[in-house]
């Protein structure tokens, strides 16, 4: 079993980014253990009765000389905009690391990063960690419009960036799956390493199957407890059920029932 922790994490810096999403950078009070991109916090609503549960945030990035963690964080209830109105020094408990991330043994020379959304967040260690390794990194993400795209900046400091946008505001016109790089070139890459809405996750697992490309997905159901206990995250594999937190979050398109 993957060992846990639960630690009191200090507030450094919490950033608005357009008008639904926050970056939230979190301070350790000693050494950070290893964390593995595609994993997850599970974070406690500070202050408030109403949101008892915990939040399951994807690990957006992490810096060990300075033993913090990055959260992208987008605010769509109660408990998400509590996190967005921390302020610096306040406490913030964590458990964590979660689940199963990207193997990234299997990522190949030349793997395509996608993301759609929110779904960009566990992109970001995902690329660097590939990086480290002498691994060129190429990303594709796609939003409704230009204002949806976050931290392309960042992203393009790691590897190649190309977008879509649904209303045609910046990039190609339409999904990830009308880009070139998925529609005529997607055998240049040796994997396609995938997290946003579950439709277009399901559009590209299509699109790696008749390319015969691996393809790896992580999946974003709905989490309580983040260890495989309340059974509220199981999805269909061809080896029945699984948690997508403990089992997960990321699998390989081929063990999902997706046909």
């Amino acid at each position: 079993m993957l060992k846990r922790f639960t630690t009191d994490f200090t507030v450094e810096q919490n950033e608005s980014i357009g008008v639904d999403y926050i970056l939230l950078k979190l301070k350790h009070p000693t050494t950070l253990p290893d964390m593995a991109p595609g994993q997850f916090v599970e974070v406690r609503i500070p202050d408030t009765s109403g949101t008892f549960l915990r939040r399951p945030i994807s690990i957006h990035d992490v810096n060990y000389g300075d033993n913090t963690i990055s959260l992208l964080i987008r605010k769509v209830g109660n408990g998400t905009n509590l996190l967005g109105k921390l302020k610096k020094s306040d406490i913030v408990n964590l458990v964590y690391p979660l689940g199963n991330g990207f193997n990234l043994d299997k990522a190949g020379s030349k793997p395509l990063l996608i993301g759609g959304g929110v779904g960009i967040a566990p992109l970001m260690l995902l690329g660097r960690s590939l990086k480290s390794r002498g691994t060129e990194v190429s990303y594709l993400f796609g939003a409704r419009s230009a204002d949806g795209l976050l931290r392309i900046d960042a992203y393009k400091e790691i590897g190649k960036v190309e977008v879509t946008t649904e209303d045609g505001s910046v990039g190609t016109k339409g999904f990830v799956s009308d880009h070139n790089w998925l529609k005529d070139n997607i055998n240049q890459f040796t994997s396609l390493l995938v997290c946003g809405p579950t439709p277009m996750m399901k559009v590209v697992a299509k699109a790696a199957k008749a390319a015969s490309i691996p393809c790896y997905v992580s999946l974003e159901n709905k989490m309580a407890c983040g260890i495989g206990v309340c059974l509220c995250c199981v999805t269909e594999t061809k080896d029945g059920h699984r948690c997508v937190c403990s089992d997960g979050p990321v699998f390989e398109v081929n063990d999902l029932n997706w046909d």
